[in-house]
C-alpha cells in the first residue's frame, strides 16, 4: 500500500436530494467537516453511504467528488457492496485511476452463501484484476467470515491487507487480532469502540464515527494517551447515541445527526424512511450530552 490508513475513518453519508439524485456539491462540506473534526481518513460508497443503491456512473461520480474534495489531505477508502465477482471487479476498476488508498469490499451476500473456496476465489480475482489493496468488510450476518477464513484469505491473497470487523462479538474481534497481527484490523463494532481500541484495533470505520466525528476522534486520542477515565466517559455517551441511531434506517438517522450539527440537509434514498420523530428526539438528546450541538444553529440546520 502507498499508505496504511489507521485511526478514525468515518464512512460518509451520500448526499441524496429529496428526489433521490446525488448532489455532488454537498460532498465537499462533509469532507471538510470530517477533516475539521480530526478524522484520519474517510470512506465513501459503503453501507452508511447506501452504496448498494448506486449504479456504476453514480458510484464513479461519488468517488471522484470525494477524492477531489479531500485533495490528498487524508486517505480515501472506496466501499463496494455488490453480489458478484464481476461487478466488484468493475467497480474497483472504476476507481483505480483515482487517489484511493484501498477498496472496502463486502463478501458476496445474495440469497445463497458462497462456500469458503468460492469466497477465497472471489477476493483473489478482485486483487488480480484491480491490482488494488482490499479491506474485507465483514458485516453480512448470513455471509459472515470466520477469523480463520479471513486469515486464510489475507495469507493467500497478499493484496487483501485487512478487515473491517463488524457484529457485536468482541471475542471474534480479539481472535482476529491475534491470528492476523500484521494486517490492518478495523473495528466496526460501533457500540464497543473503547474496548476495540484497547484490544489494539488499528482504527475504526463505522457509522457512529460519522454521526459524531469529534467525540469519536476524542475517544481514539484518549485511549492512545492512556486516559481511560476520559475514554470510558466518551464511550458511555457514544453508546447512548448508538442506541439512538441503530435501526433498519441507520443511514437516515446518521444523516439526521449530521444535519443537527450543521451540515446541509440530505435524504435517504427510497424506500428507506427518514428518521422518525422519536428517533430524532433521541439523537438530539444524545448529541446534546456529547456537547456536539454547542454553537450550532440547530433550528436552521433542520
Amino acid at each position: 500500500m502507498k499508505v496504511r490508513p489507521t485511526g478514525v475513518i468515518p464512512p460518509m453519508t451520500t448526499p441524496f436530494r429529496k428526489d433521490g439524485e446525488i448532489d455532488t456539491k454537498l460532498v465537499a462540506p462533509q469532507v471538510d467537516w470530517m477533516i475539521g473534526a480530526g478524522a484520519h481518513g474517510v470512506a465513501a460508497g459503503g453501507s452508511t453511504g447506501e452504496g448498494h443503491t448506486l449504479d456504476h456512473e453514480e458510484y464513479r461520480d461519488l468517488m471522484e467528488a470525494t477524492v477531489d474534495a479531500v485533495k490528498g489531505r487524508i486517505p480515501v477508502i472506496a466501499g463496494i457492496i455488490v453480489d458478484s465477482t464481476r461487478d466488484a471487479i468493475r467497480r474497483g476498476k472504476l476507481v483505480r485511476d483515482m487517489n484511493v488508498a484501498a477498496l472496502q469490499v463486502t463478501p458476496v451476500h445474495y440469497l445463497f452463501k458462497p462456500d469458503d473456496e468460492a469466497m477465497v476465489a472471489h477476493f483473489r480475482a478482485m486483487a488480480d484484476e484491480t491490482g488494488m489493496p482490499i479491506i474485507i468488510y465483514n458485516v453480512v450476518p448470513w455471509s459472515y467470515l470466520s477469523p480463520a477464513l479471513l486469515t486464510r484469505i489475507m495469507t493467500e491473497v497478499p493484496l487483501v491487507v485487512g478487515v473491517k470487523q463488524s457484529a457485536g462479538d468482541l471475542k471474534l474481534f480479539a481472535d482476529l487480532m491475534m491470528m492476523a497481527p500484521d494486517k490492518l484490523i478495523y473495528s466496526a463494532v460501533d457500540a464497543l469502540m473503547y474496548p476495540s481500541y484497547t484490544l489494539g484495533a488499528h482504527g475504526s470505520i463505522a457509522a457512529i464515527l460519522t454521526a459524531a466525528p469529534h467525540a469519536s476522534v476524542a475517544l481514539w486520542d484518549a485511549v492512545k494517551a492512556g486516559d481511560h477515565p476520559r475514554a470510558l466517559d466518551l464511550h458511555k455517551k457514544l453508546l447512548t447515541l448508538w442506541n439512538a441511531v441503530i435501526a433498519d434506517n441507520l443511514p437516515a438517522c446518521t444523516r439526521y445527526a449530521q444535519t443537527l450539527q450543521g451540515l446541509p440537509r440530505t435524504y435517504p434514498r427510497a424506500p428507506m424512511p427518514e428518521a422518525s420523530p422519536a428517533q430524532q428526539a433521541a439523537v438530539r438528546k444524545a448529541l446534546e450530552a456529547l456537547g456536539a450541538l454547542k454553537g450550532v444553529r440547530v433550528e436552521a440546520a433542520e
